[in-house]
């Protein structure tokens, strides 16, 4: 019995100086608010652009085709050689069509000289009417007969014509300048008049590239045109176009749209557009980059410069489709702040079009850990571009002086 009322005293006073212990321990410390980084939206004026990609294609193609029947004899032209207008590519077996041309010949001759026996008949017919010795219609047929022989006389010349021309033909001529494709038919094989495709020549300076615009862009456009915001194709006015070809950086190549197509394509819902693009020879043994069919991008302004606000495309977060930022208050919480974008720029700063103000504060790192009114550190920092370090490492130089955050 003694034992167990000691036993019970034991316990009682540990449990005492437990409580006591708790009651005396100091409460934990709150953890200090994270620290963001964040930036002023840059502040310059941008461009709008919209890009496509497109296909290179000849402003002039043709299919060589023979004008005459015959043996094919020679292609003197180099294959997948530059050639000239009026350059000769093919001939035609010529003496077929030299031989008719000499007979034509021929019978103009024949029929000159009956003209002259006629002519000199009719003088005769009429110098003796004259005399009262001959009748009127000896005399008119005589003039009938000189009128015949004049008409037998064009109607050979006019045959010499066409049999010249035959014989000119059996020479197939380039008729634009430009590259030549390859033989479609090698010597001896019959050519068939105006069906037989012997090669193609397509023209190489310059170049048209096509490529199809949306319907919302054509929109836009112009409606611009319509408000006065930007010039319309037209009066001395040209919109300019940038091209880049498959490997290269960027759109080197300049040019100008030259052709909207009337009709939008109801199963795509776009327009056909084409630029023209200059493809000269770079040096003396150089090659033009451009031929037909070939891959192109399009880099195509919508609108004349204007002042727009940009963030890093990272800070842009996205809910369901809709584009948002976090902006920090100056109460130092996280405000949820939905926004309208645009295009990314060449130094991946994106467009932003509605939702945001010069002196706004835009979290631009840690933004998968940030909710609304969450209450942070800010810490201000450049507008990062891509490829640069984190905000916060002090190695990073500035990307641009005039693009630090405003105090």
């Amino acid at each position: 019995m003694l034992l167990r009322t000691v036993f019970s005293f034991a316990l009682f006073v540990s449990i005492v100086v437990v409580a006591g212990c708790r009651r005396n321990a100091p409460a934990p410390a709150e953890s200090p608010p994270p620290v963001v980084p964040v930036s002023h939206p840059v502040q310059r004026n941008v461009t709008e652009f919209v890009d496509y990609t497109g296909r290179a294609d000849a402003v002039e193609s043709v299919g060589i085709r023979a004008r005459v029947t015959g043996y094919l004899t020679k292609a003197p032209f180099k294959e997948g050689a530059e050639v000239k207008k009026g350059d000769l590519l093919f001939e035609i077996d010529p003496r077929p069509y030299k031989a008719q041309l000499d007979q034509a010949v021929a019978q103009v001759a024949v029929n000159e000289a009956s003209q002259k026996f006629s002519q000199a008949s009719y003088e005769r017919a009429k110098a003796t009417f004259d005399k009262g010795a001959g009748s009127k219609q000896d005399v008119d047929q005589a003039k009938a007969a000189v009128d015949e022989s004049v008409a037998r006389v064009e109607g050979a010349k006019a045959s010499v014509k066409i049999y010249q021309l035959n014989l000119d033909f059996t020479q197939v001529r380039s008729p634009i300048s430009g590259q030549v494709s390859r033989y479609y038919y090698t010597f001896g094989n019959l050519i068939n008049q105006d069906q037989t495709l012997l090669t193609t020549v397509v023209s190489t300076d310059p170049m048209y590239a096509y490529f199809d615009m949306d319907e919302r862009t054509l929109l836009r456009i112009r409606t611009a045109i319509n408000e006065g915001k930007m010039q319309g194709r037209g009066e001395g006015h040209e919109i300019p176009v940038m091209m880049g070809l498959e490997g290269e950086e960027g759109y080197p190549h300049q040019g100008t749209v030259n052709f909207v197509n009337n009709v939008i394509n109801p199963s795509t819902g776009t327009i056909a557009i084409r630029g023209l693009f200059p493809n000269p020879v770079p040096a003396a043994n150089g090659r033009r980059l451009l031929s037909p069919g070939m891959f192109v991008r399009i880099h195509l302004p919508i609108g004349p410069p204007h002042p727009a606000l940009l963030v890093v495309d990272r800070a842009i977060a996205s809910d369901q489709g809709l584009k948002y930022v976090f902006v920090v208050g100056g109460d130092k919480k996280i405000e949820y702040r939905r926004v309208k974008v645009g295009a990314l720029e060449d130094d991946g700063l994106r467009v932003v079009e509605e939702g945001l103000k010069p002196e706004d504060l835009v979290a631009v790192g840690a933004v998968q850990q940030l909710r609304a009114k969450m209450v942070v550190d800010p810490e201000p920092t450049e507008m990062p571009r891509p490829g640069a370090p984190p905000p916060g490492d002090t190695a990073a130089a500035p990307a641009n002086k005039n693009d630090a955050p405003k105090k």
